[in-house]
């Protein structure tokens, strides 16, 4: 990690003209009819499926997209076998040049988030970046932030999350703001300070694809802030949804699709003509048609030109 993260991104997002990002979210009942048999699996035997699934799904979408976004609960549930597999799913991805987001929504105090910082970002995982939870008070981020800036990896801080219940308190007013509007205006802060007079930061902020509106706010409210923008597909988010989170030139967004994707054999549009072993080829379908809307209906398309 010899260069920052958002020249490292950057680099990618040009490098493969899109703003898609891969979620990697396994789950035994939903894996494709190749891997038949995984329901009665033991834990073991299980992880060792994952990573084997997740590794082939990196496999077709390494040349079409910049980064990946391996979920860690899906692995951690699976205590020890599970993290073992999650390591050689971030090997594979990392030997395909993929930029790697940990979702772990990680967050605490003091020398405690000084250990989820150096395990992540600097420790034997090593991601480039990692989702951060902020409702411990901003002096909670900075540990990530320290490590994150001598490591030349990034941070994603939760501001508007894309489930519906986002709005019990994040929506609430304080002042004249609301709580996520004031989590948004510290994450500028923390994205400016680690800019060093670039256009974006190693602080990232997530808004939902399911705010449409929000992310119209959040993107003027957040100049030097990446958005990572989850909920495209399956939760509801449309392309046209997610136009506000880019800047004009197509860059400062990340959207991302997991289950669209992964388990496209079962979108029967995507899976038409296909036999159970060609369940990558789907993968291949629906990650292709992600990029193609990403393109037609937002700025995600001049970086094709």
């Amino acid at each position: 990690m010899n260069q920052g993260f958002s020249s490292r991104l950057t680099a990618a997002i040009k490098s493969k003209r899109t703003a898609a990002c891969i979620g990697l979210d396994p789950r035994r009942e939903a894996l494709p009819p190749a891997f038949a048999g995984a329901a009665s699996l033991e834990i073991k035997e299980l992880a060792a499926v994952f990573a084997r699934f997740c590794c082939d799904v990196i496999d077709v979408v390494a040349p079409l997209v910049p980064i990946v976004k391996p979920q860690l609960a899906c692995f951690e549930a699976l205590g020890l076998h599970g993290m073992t597999a999650l390591a050689e799913v971030i090997s594979h991805a990392r030997e395909k040049q993929l930029v790697v987001l940990a979702d772990g929504k990680r967050g605490d105090i003091g020398s405690t988030a000084e250990a989820y910082a150096d395990g992540w970002l600097a420790g034997p995982w090593a991601a480039d970046a990692l989702t951060v939870n902020p409702y411990l008070g901003l002096d909670s981020i900075e540990p990530f932030v320290k490590t994150a800036h001598e490591r030349g990896a990034g941070i994603f801080i939760l501001v508007k999350t894309s489930n519906p219940g986002s709005r019990d308190f994040q929506d609430l007013a304080s002042g004249e703001r609301t709580i996520y509007e004031h989590v948004a205006a510290g994450v500028e802060q923390l994205a400016a300070r680690t800019a060093g007079g670039a256009t974006y930061g190693a602080v990232g902020a997530v808004v939902g694809a399911t705010w449409p509106r929000q992310l119209d706010a959040m993107r003027a409210a957040m100049p030097h802030a990446w958005i990572l923008v989850p909920g495209f597909g399956k939760q509801g988010g449309r392309a046209a949804d997610v136009r506000g989170a880019f800047h004009d030139d197509g860059l400062g967004a990340i959207v991302v699709s997991a289950r669209d994707v992964i388990f496209a054999h079962a979108r029967p549009e995507m899976n038409d003509g296909l036999a159970d072993t060609q369940w990558q080829t789907a993968v291949d379908r629906a990650c292709r048609d992600m990029i193609d809307r990403l393109a037609a209906d937002t700025p995600a398309g001049r970086l094709a030109e």
